[in-house]
C-alpha cells in the first residue's frame, strides 16, 4: 500500500493516530465475525488518519486483509468482479486514500510485557514474519494471533531487534497490566529503568495521558526525574478489541476511542518515526473530539519550572532578561538538556505576554547564543501558539563537549528550577563527564537495584540535599553539600558561597538543628517539616542508619520521594 500524503509537504499538520488496533486476526479478538472493511469504515467515522493493526505475536490480521484486496484486484483483471465484489474493492481503495494502514504486532516479550513493532507499508508480511521468528515466536504459532507464544526474547533486546528491522518501537500501555512502566510494581529499580529508558525504545503508549493526577505516567517520564532522565514520547491509544466499546465495560475500547494527534508534514511512516525518534515534545498531543485542543504551551505551565524548562516572559536587554535567558541555555546544556519558553511567565493563570516580532526574536536569539555561549552548541527554536499569543521555544540538548561557558568563562548547572554558577566541583564533575567512556550495559541478571544499600536499608529521597560534613577552618566554616539528584558532593560551601537550596539547609541546621523527639517518625524514616514554596511543597526528611546516625534531607521534592518515602508522607 503506497503511503498517503498530503498536499503541500513543507506545510504541518495535525493528524489523528490510532497505533494500537486488534482485529479478528487475535485469537482474542471479541467480535471474530468482523470484517477488515468494518474496521476501516470505522477508522473513517473517527476521523482517523493513520492506523496500525497490531495483533497479538502475529501479522495475520494484516495479511488477510492484503489478501481479500488483492483478490478483488486480480478478479477485477479477469472481469470476473461481482456487484458485491466491485462494490467493496472500491471501498477498500477509497478508504485507503484517506487512511494509512501500517502493519504491526504486538509481541509478547519474556516475563509476559508486551511491545509493539510498527513498520512501513512497504515492509511485506514475509519480512514481518522473518523479524517475529527473530523474536523467537515459534512457527507454528505465527498465524494464531495468541498472547500466549511460550518463552521469546527479553524486553531490551526485542526493542533492538524491532528498531535494527526499521520498525517503530511502542511499549503498549506502559503503565498498565504487561506494561513496562509496572508503576506500583517492584521488580527491580534498575531493570524499570531499563525498560522505559533505553535508547531502541521510541515511544510509551499510556492509559492515563489526559489525567490530571501528579502521579500521571506522563509527568513521570517528562526528564524531571533524577532515576528517568531520558525524557519519553507518551501518547495514548485505543487497545480495541471491538468496532465500538463495550457497552458493558467501558474500559474496552473500540476504534478510536482513544486517540493520538500528532504534528506532521505529511501523512507517512517516515514522517511518524522521525517524530518519535526527535526531541520535539510538542508534535504529539491527546485528540479531544468535544473539547479545545490540548494546549501543550499551558500544560508545561501547569508544570512550572524545573530541571528541564524554565519561562521567561520578557526577553530585554534591559534588566537582564536576555542575559538570563542564555544562562539558561548553558545550564541545561550542562545539565539535563531541556526547553526554554520566551514570551510568557511561569504562572498558569496569566495569559501569555507573547512576542511581538517572532523572527526579528528568534535572530536575536540565535545571535546572543552563537557569541555568548561556547563552545558552540545547536539550539532549535520555533515558535508555539497559547491563547492567541505566539511564543518562542528554545530546544535545549545536553552538550556533548561540556563544560559550556557564558562569555567564555561563567558556566552554570541547573539544580531544580533554578540556574546557578557552578562552583569548583561541579566543574571538576563536568570536566570528568566529558573523559569518561561510556559505560557497558548491566547484564540482564545485575539489572536490580545494584545501587541499593545493603539489607532492608531504604534509599534516601531522590532530589533535596543533605550536608554530609561541616567543619571550621581559619575561623570559617566550610561545608560538603552532597546532591541527591546526582550523588555528586560538592566541598568547601560557605554560608555566602551557597546557593538557595544549600543556604537554606545551612540556615536550619544552625538555627534549628533536627532534634529526634520533635520529628514524625514511622520506623527509621521521619519528616521534620514540611513548606510550600513556588506553589510547590517540599519536605525536610530525616533517616536514621544502622549505627543510629541521622541523615537529614533538606528541600526534597515530590520528584524525589519514593517507595516506603511516599507511602509515609502520603498516610
Amino acid at each position: 500500500m503506497a503511503k498517503k500524503q498530503h498536499a503541500g509537504r513543507g506545510k504541518q499538520k495535525w493528524v489523528r493516530i490510532d497505533l494500537h488496533l486488534h482485529t479478528p486476526g487475535s485469537a482474542d479478538y471479541a467480535e471474530p465475525d468482523t470484517s477488515y472493511l468494518d474496521i476501516l469504515h470505522k477508522a473513517e467515522s473517527r476521523g482517523l488518519d493513520i492506523i496500525a493493526f497490531t495483533d497479538h505475536n502475529t501479522v495475520a490480521g494484516y495479511e488477510a486483509m492484503q489478501k481479500e484486496i488483492e483478490e478483488l484486484r486480480l478478479l477485477k483483471q479477469l472481469n470476473r468482479l461481482r456487484a458485491e465484489e466491485k462494490q467493496r474493492l472500491d471501498e477498500y481503495e477509497r478508504l485507503l486514500k484517506k487512511i494509512l494502514v501500517l502493519p504491526a504486532f504486538e509481541l509478547t516479550a519474556t516475563l509476559g510485557f508486551h511491545i509493539m513493532g510498527i513498520f512501513s507499508p512497504e515492509t511485506t508480511v514475509r519480512e514481518m514474519e522473518h523479524v517475529l521468528l527473530r523474536l523467537n515466536v515459534p512457527p507454528d504459532k505465527l498465524d494464531e494471533g495468541s498472547t500466549e507464544v511460550g518463552a521469546t526474547l527479553d524486553v531490551l533486546t526485542a526493542y533492538r531487534i524491532i528498531n535494527e528491522a526499521n520498525g517503530l518501537v511502542i511499549a503498549p500501555h506502559a503503565n498498565s497490566s504487561h506494561g513496562v512502566a509496572l508503576r506500583g510494581f517492584d521488580f527491580g529499580g534498575q531493570t524499570k529503568i531499563a525498560y522505559t529508558q533505553d535508547p531502541h525504545l521510541h515511544a510509551l503508549e499510556v492509559t492515563d495521558l489526559e489525567s490530571k493526577s501528579r502521579r500521571r505516567t506522563a509527568l513521570f517520564f517528562n526528564g524531571t526525574k533524577p532515576e528517568y532522565p531520558r525524557r519519553m514520547h507518551c501518547i495514548q491509544g485505543s487497545d480495541a478489541h471491538h468496532i465500538n466499546r463495550d457497552p458493558k465495560d467501558k474500559n474496552r475500547l473500540g476504534v478510536g476511542d482513544r486517540v493520538t494527534e500528532v504534528l506532521l508534514s505529511e501523512v507517512s511512516f517516515e514522517a511518524l518515526l522521525e517524530v518519535f525518534q526527535g526531541e520535539d515534545f510538542a508534535r504529539t498531543r491527546p485528540y479531544r473530539p468535544t473539547q479545545a485542543p490540548f494546549d501543550y504551551l499551558q500544560a508545561a505551565r501547569e508544570q512550572g519550572p524545573s530541571i528541564v524548562q524554565s519561562f521567561h516572559e520578557r526577553m530585554t536587554r534591559r534588566g537582564g532578561r536576555l542575559h538570563a535567558i542564555i544562562c539558561d541555555v548553558c545550564a541545561f546544556a550542562n545539565t539535563n538538556g531541556g526547553a526554554i519558553y520566551v514570551g510568557v511567565s511561569s504562572s498558569a493563570k496569566s495569559a501569555p505576554a507573547g512576542v511581538d516580532d517572532p523572527a526579528e526574536a528568534i535572530s536575536t536569539l540565535r545571535n546572543e547564543v552563537e557569541h555568548k555561549v561556547t563552545p558552540p552548541l545547536n539550539v532549535s527554536i520555533d515558535t508555539l501558539e497559547s491563547q492567541g499569543r505566539k511564543v518562542l521555544r528554545l530546544g535545549i540538548p545536553v552538550g556533548d563537549d561540556p563544560p559550556y561557558a557564558v562569555d567564555e568563562n561563567k558556566i552554570y548547572v541547573r539544580n531544580e528550577t533554578e540556574s546557578n554558577m557552578a562552583v569548583r566541583d561541579e566543574i571538576v564533575g563536568l570536566v570528568m563527564k566529558k573523559a569518561k567512556p561510556a559505560e557497558a550495559p548491566l547484564p540482564e541478571a545485575e539489572k536490580e537495584e545494584e545501587t541499593a544499600p545493603p539489607g532492608d536499608q531504604i534509599t534516601p529521597p531522590r532530589t533535596g540535599v543533605e550536608i554530609v560534613m561541616a567543619e571550621e577552618r581559619k575561623g570559617n566554616r566550610y561545608y560538603s553539600m552532597k546532591d541527591l539528584r546526582n550523588g555528586n558532593v560538592v566541598h568547601n560551601v560557605t554560608q555566602q558561597s551557597a546557593r538557595k537550596l544549600w543556604q537554606y539547609a545551612i540556615d536550619q541546621s544552625l538555627k534549628e538543628p533536627v532534634k529526634p523527639e520533635k520529628v514524625s517518625w514511622k520506623g527509621d524514616i521521619g519528616l521534620v517539616k514540611r513548606l510550600k514554596r513556588a506553589g510547590k511543597w517540599r519536605y525536610d526528611l530525616v533517616q536514621r542508619d544502622r549505627d543510629g546516625k541521622l541523615h537529614v534531607y533538606y528541600g526534597v521534592t515530590e520528584d524525589g520521594i519514593h517507595g516506603p518515602w511516599r507511602g509515609f508522607i502520603e498516610a
